[in-house]
């Protein structure tokens, strides 16, 4: 049975259109201090072609580990 995280990132495209993402970036990881283990612990998707940082994926992440 494999539980994944009900958390996922989003991209921002033009005109304000979203959506869903490949994965969270280390710099957001980075950000509510969580380390690219203990995100894989969580099952949470990663991107690691990307570096940007998105302040609505750090708000989703920071809300997420809230939860748990």
């Amino acid at each position: 049975m494999s539980a994944k995280a009900t958390v996922e990132a989003t991209v921002v495209k033009k005109l304000d259109e979203t959506r869903k993402g490949r994965g969270f970036s280390r710099e957001e990881l980075r950000a509510v201090e969580l380390d690219f283990s203990g995100a894989l612990r969580l099952r949470l998707p990663i991107d690691t072609r990307r570096k940007t940082k998105h302040n609505e994926n750090v708000k989703a992440l920071k809300q997420f580990l809230r939860k748990k």
